[in-house]
């Protein structure tokens, strides 16, 4: 397995979905889909010496639902997902490191499946939620940023969970979860092989600790998702869901280039940061100063 610290060449992948979130207001979109544009203009690539990989363009997203219509945006988010696989596998194939810049958590799906077709992957899951919403623990199922987890482990409609027939996308065993802060959200996860840190717990040891659920033999790789959210709101409140008791900036970077460090790391994606809440681009900085900390030598 290679590691981040080789020569691999990063690539950056825009991503721009926000088929997975409910309407901020009435009348308005989630605003996550203008991240990337907000992060290259902040000067991204050029921090990190990256090619520009373009962009996968998602379906038009759909403001309508209530409980009983299942996951919102749905068939969108499944094609969309395929799309993007293909895009992660383009780059993967070619030698490059897939840097994906989102949209909200849905996106996970698409690197899910790119990364299933390949093999068996873990995903080192970087949030201040579980993302595990399912009918076993919930009255309904809605936006499916609050899923994302769930559906990759299988659980869900098979239009979601079963794409090209490999359900499920990641095992439970090969997933940890780190920087949650609510209980209810660690009590998620009860009965599962899914293992968490909460955000109070994460420290120098927390990387020796995900090395035992994501580098083991039968294992491939590892992908690494970072909600934006997972910093504390003192740092970057401008996502859907603020809240208190997450990490610093520097404790983040740390905790990313120790993860990259880990042999078989297989590509990053950043969700759910909203520009429409950072009026003078100074969160979009933070975000930056962070990815380039901990992905450039």
């Amino acid at each position: 397995m290679t590691t981040i610290t080789t020569d691999v060449k990063l690539a950056v992948l825009d991503a721009p979905s926000n088929l997975g979130l409910r309407p901020p207001a009435p009348g308005t979109v989630p605003g996550c889909y203008k991240a990337p544009w907000a992060l290259r203009d902040a000067g991204l690539l050029g921090r990190l010496g990256a090619e520009d990989a373009g962009a996968v363009v998602p379906p038009r997203y759909v403001a309508t639902w209530q409980p009983g219509d299942g996951v919102r945006n749905g068939p969108a988010i499944a094609a969309y997902a395929g799309r993007l696989a293909e895009r992660i596998t383009g780059l993967r194939d070619s030698g490059r490191f897939p840097v994906v810049l989102g949209g909200d958590c849905s996106i996970l799906l698409g690197a899910a499946v790119a990364l299933r077709r390949a093999g068996r992957y873990g995903v080192a899951y970087l949030d201040a939620h579980s993302d595990f919403r399912h009918l076993g623990n919930s009255p309904h199922v809605g936006a499916a940023a609050g899923e994302d987890l769930a559906l990759a482990t299988g659980r869900g409609d098979d239009y979601l969970t079963d794409i090209d027939g490999l359900r499920p996308y990641v095992c439970e065993e090969d997933v940890i979860v780190l920087g949650l802060r609510d209980e209810e959200d660690l009590g998620d996860f009860a009965g599962t092989g899914i293992r968490s840190v909460r955000a109070d717990e994460i420290g120098d040891d927390t990387v020796d600790e995900a090395r035992k659920v994501l580098v083991r033999d039968e294992l491939d790789g590892f992908w690494i998702h970072v909600d934006a959210d997972v910093l504390d709101p003192s740092v970057l409140r401008a996502v859907d869901s603020p809240t208190p008791g997450g990490l610093d900036a520097d404790r983040l970077a740390r905790l990313l280039r120790g993860l990259l460090r880990l042999p078989g790391a297989a590509g990053l994606q950043l969700t759910v940061f909203d520009p429409d809440l950072d009026e003078d681009g100074s969160q979009a900085a933070v975000l930056v100063d962070i990815l380039a900390a901990a992905l450039t030598r």
